[in-house]
């Protein structure tokens, strides 16, 4: 696969209801479900979400009760790329990460899922591309594209621990802040000339230590409205940000966090 190392590869929701996901998704996003085929999942339960240009936009995996008995809860991750899962994960476990699931193969590549020395959860993946279509790229992150995720958000509890532990491990750049006052700085991470999201302080020590998403919308305020009729929950905004676009953060049914981001719309 062509995306270079540290690339937002695949999003993937982990839920107790897949159906209710799928239509929750379905109406604020405008995202189709498909169940993966057995060489995409292993024999799985998971499920593909797909965007109105046929693409996929990422995956859905069903929480079992062993998982959430083990403290698992409804949420979005990121799959990073890197060309050596495995010493990744030796690295990272070295430097006070955890290693939540090891290091396996699946017939689209070889995965495991760990913590940053920050707590905040994290797939590592090393894909293996199509067989006719060895140049293939992921498409799922685009910083425009509707139906994509947008941006690429982490509060940390300590920023410049997070900075310093995905820039060497994912050559992540951070060139550009934006003062927030009493807040600190918004740090955006640069990666091969593409701002992929930004790294902040965490706000509230409560909330969970997670990557943020933000999905495309072509009318936030309509999306806004698709979350509340659908059973979601607002729990920021809506609010302009510099560039002129709007954004509100949500919680789907279930509890998982996701952002929107788009024209203010009607």
């Amino acid at each position: 696969m062509t995306n270079p190392t540290g690339s937002f590869i695949w999003y993937e929701l982990m839920t107790t209801d897949p159906d209710a996901a799928a239509r929750f998704y379905g109406s604020v996003v405008g995202w189709t479900v498909a169940a993966g085929t057995p060489d995409q999942t292993g024999g799985m339960d998971y499920r593909m979400f797909e965007r109105s240009d046929g693409g996929n936009a990422g995956g859905m995996l069903k929480l079992t009760d062993e998982m959430v008995a083990g403290g698992a809860r409804p949420t979005w991750l990121p799959y990073l790329h890197t060309p050596d899962v495995d010493r990744e994960v030796a690295e990272i476990e070295a430097e006070g990460g955890k290693v939540m699931m090891p290091a396996s193969d699946l017939p689209v590549g070889r995965i495991a899922m760990v913590t940053d020395p920050q707590g905040v959860p994290i797939y590592l993946m090393a894909p293996i591309p199509p067989a006719d279509k060895p140049d293939a790229a992921s498409d799922v992150f685009s910083v425009s594209e509707n139906q994509h995720v947008r941006w690429n958000e982490l509060a940390s509890p300590d920023q410049a621990a997070s900075m310093d532990f995905y820039a060497r491990h994912f050559g992540y750049a951070f060139n550009e802040k934006m003062a927030m006052g009493e807040m600190g700085d918004y740090c955006f991470i640069d990666h091969h000339g593409v701002t992929l999201g930004a790294i902040m302080p965490q706000m509230n020590p409560q909330q969970p230590t997670l990557w943020l998403f933000y999905f495309g919308v072509p009318s936030l305020l309509a999306a806004k409205q698709r979350i509340e009729d659908a059973g979601g929950q607002i729990i920021m905004g809506p609010h302009e940000v510099p560039g002129g676009e709007w954004i509100v953060v949500g919680l789907d049914p279930h509890g998982a966090p996701f952002g929107l981001v788009g024209p203010k719309g009607e």
